[in-house]
């Protein structure tokens, strides 16, 4: 197990935001943090640190009046840290080989590959062929509904037809070099993590990460039991970067690398 840090742009800067408060209408979204450093400033840090696979999100949808200055940040993230970050957030078969070419190891979809709630298999193949299986992580965040995750797409908006369990994983697999999943129920309320997402996460025949609720080392321990050792970790809100209570260089100490 190891952590996978994360840039998230919100407006033009990078935040900590309340995952299940983002709205489309105004670019709205509840704040935990929101940084004065650009997402350049802290790619150079992941880079000292040798922390490769983080993932950068932009959160903003094409067409709104910020999405232009959340890419121009994420771009400048991708240029101080080649190779060594995934990006998120409105990303397509047609714009994918672009942020490949700008520095990403990989590109994290989850609306593009579903249509009116259901998985669009022609969609996945066409990114497949734009940059190949290699370079495609498959972001499958959920929420809990009826007693079961569904995964949700449109920044967390729209619940899918499609429940997330072992079948899923395995399905999802065949098409991408990794998996990403927030809790998103307990996504930037550091309120604890979501057991069962882990433990379900641990049967992935790929890598896998985790992200939602961490605020304590506890809940690493966690993760890491829960998950076999084999599922990896992002903190956002409660890291100190981003004005929580967690030491980043204590988790990089136990967890970087």
């Amino acid at each position: 197990m190891r952590f996978r840090p994360c840039i998230d742009i919100h407006n033009g800067r990078v935040k900590q935001i309340v995952g299940g408060s983002l709205a489309d209408k105004g670019s709205a979204a509840e704040e935990n943090f929101a940084s004065d450093k650009g997402g350049g400033y802290y790619a150079e840090l992941y880079k000292s640190r040798r922390l490769s696979g983080g993932h950068i999100i932009i959160l903003n949808p094409a067409g709104s009046e910020y999405y232009e200055a959340d890419r121009s940040q994420a771009k400048e993230a991708l240029s101080v840290f080649p190779g060594g970050m995934q990006i998120g957030g409105g990303i397509n078969d047609e714009n994918a080989a672009e942020y490949i070419e700008a520095g990403a190891s990989h590109v994290i979809v989850t609306s593009f590959v579903f249509r009116n709630g259901r998985v669009d298999a022609d969609a996945l193949a066409r990114l497949n062929s734009a940059v190949g299986r290699e370079h495609i992580v498959l972001d499958l965040s959920c929420r809990k509904k009826d007693g079961r995750y569904f995964i949700v797409t449109d920044r967390w908006q729209k619940f899918t037809d499609t429940v997330l369990d072992s079948e899923t994983l395995e399905l999802f697999a065949a098409s991408c070099d990794e998996i990403l999943i927030h809790a998103v129920d307990v996504e930037g309320r550091k309120s604890g993590i979501e057991p069962d997402i882990v433990e379900l996460m641990s049967n992935s025949p790929v890598p896998v990460t985790y992200a939602g609720g961490i605020s304590s080392f506890e809940d690493m321990e966690l993760i890491d039991r829960l998950g076999g050792g084999r599922v990896d970790f992002t903190v956002g809100s409660a890291l100190d970067l981003f004005g929580g209570t967690l030491s980043f260089d204590k988790i990089c100490e136990k967890y970087g690398g």
